[in-house]
């Protein structure tokens, strides 16, 4: 692994991710600028590079602008970095660089989505606009098209009274070229091909796709757009784009020739997004604090390339607040997850619930082929890992990956998707542990009797005649609940304890505040027999001899969606026997 210099300059970047506003404000750098030796050398005509939010592209990817743009002096804010030093140093600001970014792309229609594109390119016209000015004649048919075609842009610009909104200012067709125009002027001007860097290029079709009109915008216009610049372009110099994840497998880059894509399971790039535990360190020394455990805990644990990485926007925040709790959150691809994993078969469900519990798993998956193209259980595991919810233990030659969840930080993000998928609140959870945690026991049975009438009811789960099916269902929905206070309970779900397996087992983390709880499912017809049964096989196969101190035995049996429970506090001596 490469080891990075840190250069250091006290004032946190929070919430900054442009390079050069970084540089000349003085702000905290952890040099990633041997990337830009990597981009050179590696030599792809095109490539894109897939990572969560917030683990640095558009930093890096204004890095890479500000290091080749021959429009700009580049020298002082690259002063003192590690790429200076290397034989690289001489290609600072020698080629032209076209710089688009979609992160904040979207719209409610096709031609809202269009315009908001329009937009972006437009003020990279605007740009080279002023770098002909004086020096062209906008009459050559070199450069008539890229005038004409900036006119017409410009009409994004121009602010529209509210009744015309709904009506798009770009014509489609001249915005798809609008792109490719732009290569060529360029291309001709400084007679040498130029750098192509596009950053979050997915996030457009996420849109899309949450809007409900994905495949026809693909079809119709971002395909050709991004394809008729891309495609075997005699004009176009290296191109490199970064996303969460690789879309429009058969649109956009089905014909690309030398197109290379690299995700979390790729050691080249990998040292660039994210910080090292080293890097880590030294930014909290830098700053007066130390790193230990629970640093570690909450924003460690994702495995790229390789590599050990820690979420580089929540240990900047956690520097800057000094306040342990999460930061993170991939908003882009929220709603897409809480969508797909109610509607995966069981197969995911089963394996989802192992994730919650800590278990790292195998699974198949497809990391280059997007689930909004695809919806199959192999391109969701895919997206929860290209999109930071998950993190790869290991790659096997079959393709298939073992995957966890990384750390304390996105476990209380996985709250929010676990509230999709039992339909469940993050609030009326919250309310239904307190209920338990307090040993309010007729509260917690109303609020749990609830959650199973919604519950039932979504999985459509009708008659009793598989009884065992039953009982996973409401298993599953504890388990799936019980995600929500993982930071408070070491939580294990069918593992030997005693002398048989209990169902669910909740290992509190603060035994003198919570006390440990373990909790047997039935399910039949008398729930009245059943629930004292569940907590006599808690007492009978002895679940508790691991845990020392309070514990909360709970028998709940279920008909249908008539529950009832049983429940006894218990003492466990340091012998694991009931005192």
């Amino acid at each position: 692994m490469i080891t990075m210099k840190v250069v250091s300059m006290m004032a946190l970047p929070v919430g900054i991710d442009d390079f050069r506003k970084l540089r000349e404000r003085s702000k905290y750098y952890i040099d990633k600028t041997m990337m830009i030796k990597d981009f050179i050398t590696y030599d792809d005509e095109v490539s894109l590079i897939t990572r969560p939010r917030r683990f640095g592209k558009t930093l890096n990817l204004t890095m890479l602008r500000e290091f080749f743009d021959m429009n700009k002096n580049s020298a002082d804010i690259f002063a003192g970095l590690q790429i200076m030093a290397t034989e690289y140093a001489n290609r600072i600001n020698s080629k032209p660089v076209i710089f688009l970014t979609f992160k904040n792309c979207s719209g409610a229609t096709i031609d809202d989505l269009k315009d908001s594109l329009a937009y972006q390119v437009v003020k990279e016209y605007i740009r080279f606009d002023k770098v002909f000015k004086g020096k062209v004649d906008e009459s050559d048919m070199d450069y008539f098209t890229f005038f004409q075609t900036y006119e017409a842009l410009k009409e994004v610009l121009k602010p529209r009274p509210k009744h015309e909104r709904e009506i798009s200012q770009v014509d489609t067709g001249l915005f798809i070229k609008s792109l490719t125009t732009l290569i060529k002027t360029v291309s001709t001007f400084f007679d040498q091909p130029p750098i192509l860097l596009i950053d979050e290029y997915d996030q457009p079709l996420i849109n899309a796709h949450d809007m409900k009109f994905r495949e026809e915008f693909s079809k119709l216009i971002f395909a050709d757009f991004l394809g008729e610049a891309l495609k075997g372009n005699e004009y176009l110099g290296q191109n490199l784009l970064t996303g969460i994840q690789r879309v429009a497998k058969e649109s956009i880059f089905s014909k690309l020739n030398n197109f290379s894509v690299y995700t979390v399971v790729d050691e080249k790039y990998a040292p660039y997004f994210g910080l090292s535990e080293t890097e880590t360190k030294e930014a909290l020394t830098d700053h007066g604090m130390s790193h230990d455990y629970e640093v570690k805990r909450y924003y460690d644990g994702y495995c790229i390339g390789g590599c050990d990485i820690y979420n580089p926007w929540s240990i900047l925040n956690y520097i800057d607040r000094k306040v342990l709790r999460p930061y993170w959150a991939n908003t882009s691809t929220n709603g897409l997850i809480k969508e797909a994993i109610p509607k995966a078969d069981k197969g995911f469900h089963a394996d989802f619930e192992r994730l919650i519990v800590d278990e790292d798993i195998r699974v198949p998956t497809n990391l280059e082929t997007a689930f909004v193209e695809l919806a199959t259980p192999q391109t969701l595991w895919g997206l929860l890992v290209n999109a930071g919810y998950l993190t790869v233990t290991k790659v096997y030659p079959s393709g298939a990956i073992r995957i966890k969840i990384p750390n304390e930080e996105v476990k209380k993000e996985f709250r929010e998707i676990v509230a999709a998928y039992t339909q469940v609140s993050v609030n009326k959870l919250g309310d239904l542990f307190n209920a338990l945690f307090d040993g309010e026991m007729e509260e917690f049975l109303r609020l749990y009797q609830g959650l199973v009438y919604e519950y039932v009811s979504y999985h459509d789960v009708k008659d009793g005649e598989n009884s065992k099916h039953l009982e996973n269902s409401y298993h599953m929905l504890f388990l799936g609940m019980s995600i929500s206070v993982s930071g408070l309970y070491e939580i294990t779900s069918n593992l030997e304890a005693g002398r048989g397996r209990g169902d669910i087992i909740m290992e509190s983390l603060q035994p003198e505040l919570r006390p440990h709880i373990i909790v047997e499912l039935k399910e039949g017809d008398n729930v009245e027999k059943l629930k004292q049964e569940a907590l006599d096989q808690i007492f009978e196969k002895k679940y508790y001899v691991k845990l020392r101190g309070r514990v909360l035995c709970v028998g709940l049996a279920h008909s249908m969606k008539e529950c009832e429970l049983v429940y006894q506090e218990i003492l466990v001596n340091e012998y694991g026997e009931m005192k």
